[in-house]
């Protein structure tokens, strides 16, 4: 790859590696160079600027990392589109992550160019929580150094999701018991299932004696796990709890862990159970010992002697509180919640007698390929914003779909954007606005948007463009809302477009499908002309 400086007649094609700011030309760094941003260097006055030019071994940085990041990840993990050399990969839904520590270091190994970087082996995920991150560093990698990562890259990043269990709890007493404690007890074991999407079927209280601890556990041998706290800690492999569960029929696996708070905890199966002896700490919301254990069981991972023994490294977890996991954990970023806005409220007066929304593009309405390109992004939800022919978009639409009526249609595009924006959650991050009249904007669009939306690094506003022309759709970062809801008539949201340039980042896409409207049946007409196969 070549890098450095170059004046700007031989710059074209090329990515610039530092941004210009000079007179009214503004290009931002690792913008890929085309005809009209020489011309406007040129009348600047510009004499060099410093450029990547790629050569027949290097791969972009956006492919590369893409790349990878596919070949790193496993079953129930999301691959986002690149963007800025960066791929992030997420979890799907609650779980662990598995990370090949060896795979990950061979990998970093390689070349300074490219990097991979992953929460801890074993990291309590939620939906949507960032499990790896692949990052190249310069404007491209090498084509031979990338084969070497992709080589090493398959079951180095995997996830293992949460499956549905039915526990059970025994809780014994002593004649000074409070049922006070019993009752906390009870309920922070139930938050703590439900937490890893385990229910507590039934919950139990006998006396401290191995004879009916012994009973309560032949009880409930159909469900698992079956947790027992004593109101006096299993200080011995004779204690009462460890001889109910062999009195029971059971196998007492392995006393004690180290990892503190849990320092008392114990093991064991009962038929097809198995059955976890709980430290008195369990008690408490904190997290302890029995955490670690309960979700490597809700994960279907073994819990015998092997696997507590090698909890010591990064078992010491005093003073640190719940929800916090050990590090890495509760502080791993999410992906940004966007939802998905499609406007399907104008008037089409320019195509009219003709509703442009439910005009047919290859077999599918104008409104029904803007909802799928919704609906198969990673958008959170999907908000359809109709009012002119209200009742035929409706009936149009699928069910999973949130349906804004703007009754104030007729006064211009603001006061759809205003319907649109007024229904996203107040817990989203963001929403992407599509127009219905747009029939080449796909998935893969939005998905580009969201890849870009990063407000901590100035992408709070993600504009489609395609060769240096913007289009749509526009993602907005939700700091922006109340400024978008204070918007009048047909002015769209440019103008806070305009107020907020800092904040702006132009996201190139692979093709014009950014750029097209059909408004008229001129422009309908010179579409098909043009592109026969979507006739």
């Amino acid at each position: 790859m070549f890098f450095g400086p170059v004046p700007p007649a031989q710059a074209e094609g090329a990515i610039l590696a530092h941004g210009v700011r000079a007179g009214s030309v503004s290009l931002r760094k690792g913008r890929k160079l085309n005809a009209a941003d020489i011309a406007a260097l040129n009348d600047a006055g510009i004499a060099s600027v410093v450029v990547a030019k790629l050569d027949a071994n290097d791969v972009a940085e956006d492919d590369a990392a893409h790349a990878l990041a596919k070949a790193l990840a496993g079953d129930g993990i999301d691959v986002a589109a690149p963007f800025t050399g960066r791929c992030n990969l997420f979890a799907k839904a609650p779980g662990l992550v598995r990370i090949d520590a060896a795979k990950i270091d061979a990998i970093n190994a390689i070349d300074e160019a490219i990097t991979v970087a992953t929460l801890a082996d074993l990291a309590l995920a939620e939906p949507r929580t960032m499990l790896a991150t692949v990052k190249i560093i310069p404007f491209a990698a090498p084509r031979d150094a990338l084969e070497k990562c992709l080589a090493l890259a398959a079951n180095a990043v995997t996830f293992v999701p949460f499956t549905p269990k039915r526990a059970a709890l025994i809780q014994t007493r002593l004649p000074g018991t409070k049922q006070s404690v019993l009752d906390k007890t009870e309920d922070a074991t139930r938050q703590r299932l439900a937490a890893l999407g385990a229910t507590l079927e039934t919950a139990r209280i006998c006396d401290h004696d191995a004879a009916a601890i012994a009973q309560e556990l032949r009880a409930v041998s159909d469900c698992d796990p079956i947790l027992v706290i004593g109101a006096s800690a299993v200080v011995d492999r004779r204690d009462a709890i460890p001889a109910a569960i062999e009195i029971a029929g059971g196998t007492v696996e392995h006393f004690g862990m180290p990892v503190d708070p849990g320092n008392l905890l114990l093991v064991a199966r009962l038929d097809d159970a198995s059955v976890i002896g709980l430290p008195g700490c369990a008690r408490s919301p904190k997290l302890n010992g029995f955490d670690w254990v309960l979700r490597r069981h809700a994960a279907g991972l073994p819990i015998g002697r092997d696997a507590i023994a090698r909890m010591g490294v990064g078992g010491l977890l005093a003073e640190i509180p719940r929800p916090t996991p050990r590090a890495g954990e509760a502080q791993a970023p999410k992906a940004p919640k966007i939802a998905a806005i499609v406007l399907a409220a104008g008037k089409s007066s320019r195509m009219a007698p003709a509703n442009k929304l439910f005009v047919e593009i290859d077999g599918q309405t104008m409104l029904s390929r803007a909802i799928t390109a919704a609906k198969n992004s990673q958008a959170a939800q999907t908000i359809v914003v109709v009012g002119n022919d209200a009742s035929r978009a409706k009936a149009a639409l699928p069910a999973d779909v949130a349906i804004v009526e703007n009754p104030d249609f007729a006064s211009g595009l603001a006061s759809s954007v205003r319907a649109g924006i007024a229904q996203v959650p107040e817990d989203c991050d963001g929403a992407v606005v599509l127009l219905g009249d747009m029939p080449l904007v796909t998935a893969a669009h939005v998905d580009r948007l969201i890849a870009a939306f990063s407000p901590i690094e100035g992408r709070a506003i993600c504009v489609s463009a395609f060769d240096g022309k913007r289009g749509n759709p526009v993602l907005w970062g939700h700091d922006y809302f109340a400024e978008i809801l204070a918007l009048d008539g047909d002015q769209g949201a440019r103008v806070v477009m305009r107020k907020h340039e800092d904040m702006l980042c132009e996201v190139p896409m692979p093709d014009d499908g950014v750029l097209v409207d059909l408004d008229t049946a001129e422009a309908l007409a010179a579409f098909r002309a043009a592109r026969g196969k979507f006739a």
